[in-house]
C-alpha cells in the first residue's frame, strides 16, 4: 500500500513528528476518535482531517465520503510505519533531519498565521467594497463581436471577399478556406481592441455591425473581417468574480502583514537581493581560441 501513495515531504515530516510525539500530544490524541493503531501509535479523526487538508487536490478526484477517509487513513498508516522505521534507525538524530523539521515547523506556522489573516480579511463588507472600487475604476470601453477569414495571401483574401460580397454566408466561407483553426466559422466572439494585433484591431473597430472589411494584412496573414455587433463592455457581476475578489482581498491582507513585519524587523543579508527583472550579467569572453 505504501508505494502506491505519493507521500509528500511535509506529510512525512508530520508523520515523523507524530511518531515521536511526547505525552502531551498523546493525551490530546486520546480525546479524538481513534481510527487505527499502528504498533501502539493511535491515528485519530483529527489526523485524517489534517492529512486531508494537506493533500487537497492531490487526492484522486473520484474519492468521496468513506472511500476518501479510508484512502487517507491508509496513507497515514503507511506514513507512521515508515516514520517508526526511520526513528528505529535513528534518522531523527541526523542534523539534516533536524534542519528540515525546523523548516517545516516554520512553514506550518507561517501558513497558519496567513490563513488566519485571510479569514479575518475576507468579510462580506470587504469583498463588496473591493468589488465596488474596481467597478468604479472600470473605464467605458467598446467591444465588438466579429468573424474573420484568415488566408496566406492577398489574392486568397480577395477571392474570399468576392464570394462573401456575392452573397455567400460568411461563416460558410470561413469554414471552407480560413486557416484559423481556433475559430468555428471564423467566430472570434466578443473582444476589446487591446486583445488583437494593431493591424487587425484598427480595421475591425472602424467597422459598424454588418460591415465587411477589405483585405487586412497582419503578422498572421491576410484577413477579411465582419463585425456582427458592437456594445459597451459591461463589468462582471459580483457573483461572477466573487472568488477572484476573495483571493485578492486575502492576498492583499497577507502581503500587507509581511510588508509591515519587514519594516519593523532587522534583516541582514550576506549578499544584496537579486532583482528578477534585471537582465542577466553576460559571461566574460573567453581568451581561448
Amino acid at each position: 500500500m505504501f508505494l502506491k501513495h505519493p507521500l509528500r515531504a511535509l506529510a512525512i515530516g508530520l508523520a515523523c513528528a507524530a511518531a515521536i510525539a511526547g505525552p502531551a500530544s498523546l493525551a490530546a490524541a486520546a480525546a479524538a476518535k481513534v481510527l487505527a493503531t499502528v504498533n501502539g501509535k493511535q491515528i485519530t479523526e483529527e489526523d485524517v482531517k489534517i492529512a486531508g487538508d494537506d493533500l487537497g487536490a492531490s487526492l484522486p478526484p473520484q474519492l468521496d465520503g468513506k472511500a476518501r477517509e479510508s484512502y487517507i487513513l491508509d496513507f497515514l498508516i503507511d506514513g507512521v510505519l515508515v516514520a517508526q522505521k526511520a526513528q528505529a534507525e535513528k534518522l531523527d538524530q541526523n542534523p539534516d533531519f533536524s534542519k528540515k523539521l525546523a523548516y517545516y515547523r516554520e512553514k506550518l506556522l507561517m501558513e497558519t498565521l496567513l490563513s488566519q489573516i485571510a479569514k479575518t480579511a475576507v468579510t462580506d463588507a470587504a469583498l463588496k467594497a473591493t468589488y465596488d472600487e474596481a467597478a468604479k475604476a472600470q473605464k467605458p470601453e467598446t467591444e465588438i463581436h466579429a468573424r474573420h477569414i484568415l488566408v496566406p495571401t492577398d489574392d486568397d483574401a480577395k477571392a474570399a471577399l468576392k464570394r462573401v460580397k456575392a452573397g455567400e454566408d460568411f461563416a460558410k466561407v470561413a469554414k471552407e478556406v480560413s486557416k484559423d483553426p481556433g475559430s468555428e466559422g471564423g467566430d472570434l466572439g466578443w473582444f476589446t481592441k487591446d486583445r488583437m494585433v494593431p493591424e487587425f484591431a484598427d480595421a475591425a473597430f472602424k467597422l459598424e455591425p454588418g460591415q465587411i472589411s477589405e483585405p487586412v494584412k497582419s503578422p498572421f496573414g491576410w484577413h477579411i473581417i465582419k463585425v456582427e455587433d458592437k456594445r459597451q463592455k459591461t463589468f462582471p457581476s459580483f457573483d461572477e468574480v466573487k472568488d477572484q475578489v476573495s483571493r485578492y482581498v486575502a492576498q492583499k491582507a497577507q502581503g500587507e502583514l509581511v510588508a509591515e513585519l519587514r519594516k519593523s524587523a532587522k534583516i541582514e543579508r550576506a549578499e544584496p537581493p537579486v532583482d528578477p527583472a534585471a537582465p542577466a550579467t553576460p559571461a566574460p569572453a573567453s581568451d581561448k581560441k
